[in-house]
């Protein structure tokens, strides 16, 4: 399948902000703990958490279709989970997700973007 250049262009964001994920726990510390009592380290986390499933409703279908290792609906359901109910999020989650799924994400995209090229 032919990638189209909204999909790769989205794609290199998502890396750009699973990227600034990376950064973020590198300038804090990889600490739960840190993460948990920071403020400033989860609004950080938590906006690239967003600005990822903002991009990820952005993908076509035919790209989702194609890529279907990736379980977008539920990266969508995130950012909405996180834009709409930040008061309740369960940090530990969050730490989870940054820490075992980001990782994965930002692999997976890279991958599919050295395909396109």
């Amino acid at each position: 399948m032919s990638i189209s250049s909204r999909d790769i262009t989205i794609s290199s964001k998502i890396v750009n902000f699973c990227e600034e994920i990376e950064k973020t726990i590198e300038y804090f510390g990889n600490d739960y703990n840190v993460f948990k009592n920071n403020s400033i380290y989860k609004n950080s986390i938590s906006m690239c958490v967003l600005q990822i499933g903002e991009l990820t409703g952005r993908l076509t279908e035919e790209f989702k279709s194609a890529y279907n290792e990736m379980p977008w609906r539920e990266i969508k359901g995130l950012r909405n989970f996180v834009a709409h109910e930040y008061g309740n999020l369960d940090v530990a989650e969050l730490w989870n997700t940054i820490q075992e799924d980001i990782p994965v994400l930002q692999s997976y995209c890279k991958k599919v973007l050295l395909k396109a090229r």
